[in-house]
C-alpha cells in the first residue's frame, strides 16, 4: 500500500472518529480518537480469528515505521505548534522549575522506573527472558519524560491557573528531549557494549543534545521572528512559508549537527510566537501564522492519536509480558512521583507551591507517541527483550492516556487560583 493511500485512510478515519466523538462519545478529542482506534483494532484482531485475512490488511496498513514518522517527521511540526502557544513572560518567570522538574526530574525516574523493575519486579514474576540492568534502564529512560502531545492536549481542555499551565506543559515540551538524548545516549552504551563505555562521553553527549539544541533553537527563532517582523502580515502566505521553512529546515539542521531537533523546535515556536509578549510585539506572528499551526496541531494529533489505537493490531502480545506491564504501570507512576517530589524539595526553596502542585504533576504526566516510538525503533538484535520493552511501553500508554486523561480533572479540582509565586526577597 503507497504512502497517498495510508494517508487518505488516516485522514478519513480521523474524520469520522472525531465526528462520532463530538456526536456521541463527546469525550475530550485525544483519549476519544483513541478509544475508538483501540475499539476498531480489537474488533480487527477478533474478526481475525475467523477471517485471518482481515488482520493481514491490517497489518500491511501499519507496516510503516511509526517510529521514523512521529519522531522524524510529526514531532517537529507538533512541537513547534506547541511552543507558539506557551505564555513567553511566565514561562520567564517558571523557567527555573521547568528546566529542573525536566531534567533532574527525567533522570532520577529514568534510574528508579530502572531500579525498581530490575531488583523488584523482574525476580519477582521470573520471566524466561535475560533482562540487564541496562536494558531496564533503556525502559526507564523512554518512559519517563511525559509527552508533549498528550499534555498539551489535556492543558488546552483544562481551566488552569496560568503558573500551573506554564509548568505542566513547559515541562512536557523540555523534558521529551532530556529523554531522548537519554535514551540514544545508553542505547549506544548497549550496542557498543558496557565494557567500551567512558561516562565523559556521555556527559558530552548530553550536553551538546541538550545545549546545542537550545541554542539552535534560539538562533533561528530570533532569524524567524525578524523575518516576520519585515513582513509585518503583508503578505500572510509568505509569514506561513518562513513558519515551515524554519522547522523543516531546523530539523535538518538539527540533524546534521547533532543537537536535538525537539528542543530547537519548542525554543523555535517560544521566540517566534512571544505569546503574552508587549503589546508593540504582538502581531509579529500573525493571526494567520496561529490558525495555521492551530489547524496543523490539530490535525496531526487526531492522526497521532488513532496511529497509536492501530498499532495494538501489530506489537507482539506475550501473557507474562502483560502480566508484567500491569506491575509496570504502577512503577513508572512511582518513577513520577519521585521524579516530581525530589526537586520539588529544592525547588520550594525558591518558590511557593500549591498544595495540589505534586498530585497534579504526577497524575497530569501523560505518556504518549513519543515513548512508543522510542520503544519501536530499539534494534531488533534485541529479541524478547525488545518486545518486552514495547509490551510495557504500550500498557503503560494506553492506561496513562484513557485512565489518567478522563480522571486528571477530578485531580485538579479547586480554584483558579495560581499555583505557585517566586519567593519575594
Amino acid at each position: 500500500m503507497d504512502v497517498l493511500t495510508i494517508i487518505t485512510l488516516l485522514i478519513f478515519l480521523a474524520t469520522v472518529f472525531t465526528f462520532i466523538n463530538v456526536s456521541f462519545l463527546k469525550l475530550p478529542s485525544t483519549i476519544g480518537l483513541m478509544v475508538l482506534a483501540l475499539v476498531l483494532s480489537i474488533v480487527v484482531v477478533l474478526v481475525g480469528f475467523v477471517a485471518p485475512g482481515v488482520v493481514e490488511i491490517a497489518e500491511t496498513i501499519m507496516a510503516f515505521d511509526f517510529s521514523y514518522v512521529l519522531l522524524q517527521i510529526m514531532l517537529s511540526f507538533l512541537l513547534f505548534a506547541g511552543g507558539l502557544s506557551i505564555h513567553l513572560n511566565t514561562f520567564k518567570q517558571e523557567g527555573g522549575v521547568v528546566f529542573g522538574f525536566a531534567i533532574a526530574g527525567t533522570l532520577i525516574s529514568t534510574f528508579v522506573v530502572a531500579a525498581v523493575l530490575y531488583y523488584l519486579l523482574l525476580p519477582m514474576i521470573g520471566l524466561n527472558v535475560q533482562i540487564e540492568f541496562i536494558h531496564c534502564l533503556l525502559f526507564g529512560a523512554l518512559i519517563s519524560p511525559t509527552d508533549p502531545i498528550a499534555v498539551l492536549a489535556m492543558v488546552k481542555k483544562s481551566a488552569l491557573p496560568k503558573n500551573l499551565e506554564i509548568q505542566i506543559a513547559g515541562e512536557s515540551l523540555f523534558n521529551d528531549g532530556v529523554g531522548v538524548v537519554t535514551f540514544l545516549t545508553i542505547l549506544h552504551i548497549v550496542e557498543g557494549g558496557v565494557s567500551g563505555f567512558h561516562p565523559s562521553e556521555a556527559v558530552l553527549e548530553f550536553g551538546q543534545e541538550f545545549i546545542g539544541g537550545i541554542l539552535l533553537g534560539v538562533l533561528l527563532g530570533f532569524a524567524g521572528f525578524y523575518l516576520l517582523k519585515i513582513v509585518h502580515n503583508d503578505h500572510v502566505e509568505l509569514e506561513v512559508l518562513i513558519t515551515l521553512s524554519m522547522v523543516l529546515g531546523g530539523a535538518e539542521i538539527a540533524s546534521l549537527i547533532h543537537v536535538s531537533a525537539p528542543l530547537a523546535m519548542v525554543c523555535m515556536g517560544i521566540v517566534v510566537g512571544r505569546e503574552g509578549r508587549s503589546e508593540a510585539m504582538s502581531d509579529v506572528a500573525g493571526e494567520y501564522v496561529h490558525k495555521f499551526w492551530h489547524i496543523i496541531d490539530e490535525a496531526l494529533n487526531a492522526i497521532l492519536f488513532i496511529l497509536i489505537g492501530l498499532e495494538m493490531i501489530v506489537i507482539p502480545f506475550r501473557s507474562d509480558f502483560f502480566i508484567a506491564s500491569l506491575f509496570g504501570i504502577a512503577i513508572v507512576l512511582f518513577g513520577r512521583f519521585t521524579a516530581v517530589f525530589f526537586p520539588w524539595i529544592f525547588l520550594r526553596m525558591k518558590w511557593n507551591f500549591h498544595p495540589k502542585t505534586i498530585p497534579v504533576l504526577v497524575w497530569g504526566g501523560l505518556r504518549g507517541g513519543i515513548s512508543v516510538a522510542l520503544a519501536l525503533s530499539l534494534p531488533d538484535s534485541l529479541g524478547e527483550i525488545k518486545n518486552f520493552i514495547i509490551q510495557c511501553t504500550y500498557s503503560v500508554v494506553v492506561f496513562s492516556i484513557l485512565v489518567q486523561g478522563l480522571t486528571i480533572q477530578k485531580v485538579m479540582g479547586g480554584g483558579p487560583e495560581d499555583v505557585m509565586e517566586p519567593k519575594q526577597g
